[in-house]
């Protein structure tokens, strides 16, 4: 069989479906991952990413779909690859060491296969690769979260797969360990030229992480791109809701561009085809200013030092979010004027929480 080209994704999901009894907890998931690249499966708990992410491994049968490793076809079609043969690196959300086995032995574990010294060989470049190689007579019970972590990678590495998973990664690891251990395990990952994917229900991981984000909801994928992509132009409402802080309002059309809301006519970043729409401002978009006739009512602040964060009351009881440098300059009960810096996003029915299906994940 001739290896793919570097063209070739190194996972392809095709119209991925799983039930669990009448439940439908993957409902025709589309997934292209590129070679190389750090793919986050992003979505709230029983969204159905976890069981996509089964499915890929081989430890859970798709009801319908294909799956394809690195071009070659494993799930779909009248073939069942087993696990152990798709070559791919699993990461588990505890770890799953083996207590009783030093780190290099656990390490090595997927490696029985090879000869002794091809496998010290690979076990030795591994633990060097996420800098565990002076640790590996310790037994992982005397390591703490953060090493465990970076043996659990190590191991997945080893084999040198096509395909690493790594299910909620972070999870088990203090506040104040995650984000620098996040920050290691993309740095190995990249060192490696691991392709991987990775599956968590935290946005702030999956946006400073992820090369390309699938957000998910309810079995469904709702729109795969890149951070930035995601963020700014949002495919449906609950990718908006969802992926960092956003308020919403009613809004009327005002024109193609234009739309009429509670606060004023805004300028959008789509073209509206419908009469009434749902408006989405982000809090860094909205200024506010004290003025005797504005529009809005201070209702909150909370001050984090570097910035803070206002509650603003708007005609209609709407409440929005206002995020603002570190100068107190307003209080509770006073009356601002608002603005919007840029366009905003508006969704009409159609594209509050249907799937997408488009090049660039957001509808045309």
């Amino acid at each position: 069989m001739s290896p793919p080209d570097h063209t070739t994704p190194a996972l392809r999901c095709t119209a991925l479906t799983h039930r669990f009894g009448d439940t439908l907890a993957v409902d025709r998931v589309d997934l292209s991952v590129p070679r190389g690249s750090l793919t986050a499966l992003l979505g709230p708990s029983g969204c159905g990413k976890t069981t996509v992410l089964r499915m890929v491994a081989g430890l859970l049968d798709p009801d319908e779909g294909r799956i394809e490793i690195d071009g070659h076809l494993v799930t779909g079609g009248g073939v069942a690859v087993p696990p152990e043969r798709r070559n791919v690196g699993m990461v588990f959300q505890d770890y799953a060491l083996f207590p009783h086995l030093s780190v290099a032995r656990n390490v090595g574990y997927g490696l029985r296969h090879l000869p002794r010294g091809r496998r010290a060989d690979r076990v030795a470049a591994a633990l060097s690769l996420v800098g565990m190689e002076h640790l590996g007579a310790r037994l992982p019970t005397a390591l703490s979260g953060g090493q465990q972590q970076r043996v659990a990678l190590a191991r997945a590495l080893a084999p040198e797969p096509d395909l690493i998973l790594l299910d909620e990664p972070f999870s088990n690891l203090d506040a104040a360990l995650r984000t620098a251990v996040r920050e290691e395990v993309r740095a190995i990952l990249r060192a490696a030229q691991q392709t991987a994917v990775f599956v968590t229900h935290d946005q702030e991981e999956a946006l400073s992480l992820a090369d390309l984000v699938a957000v998910m909801d309810q079995g469904r994928v709702h729109q795969i791109a890149d951070p930035q992509t995601l963020y700014t132009r949002p495919a449906t409402r609950f990718v908006a809701e969802f992926v960092g802080e956003a308020d919403v309002l009613p809004g009327t059309r005002a024109g193609r561009y234009l739309v009429d809301t509670p606060i004023g006519r805004l300028p959008t970043d789509r073209a509206l085809r419908a009469g009434e729409v749902t408006v989405v401002v982000r809090p860094e978009s909205l200024a506010l200013r004290r003025s005797g006739d504005g529009v809005g009512v201070v209702t909150g602040l909370s001050y984090f030092g570097h910035d803070q964060l206002v509650t603003v009351e708007v005609p209609g009881g709407y409440v929005l979010r206002s995020r603002r440098g570190p100068r107190l300059d307003l209080d509770r009960g006073d009356r601002v004027g608002l603005e919007v810096a840029g366009q905003v996003v508006a969704f009409d029915h159609s594209s509050q929480h249907g799937a997408v299906d488009t090049a660039d994940g957001v509808p045309a």
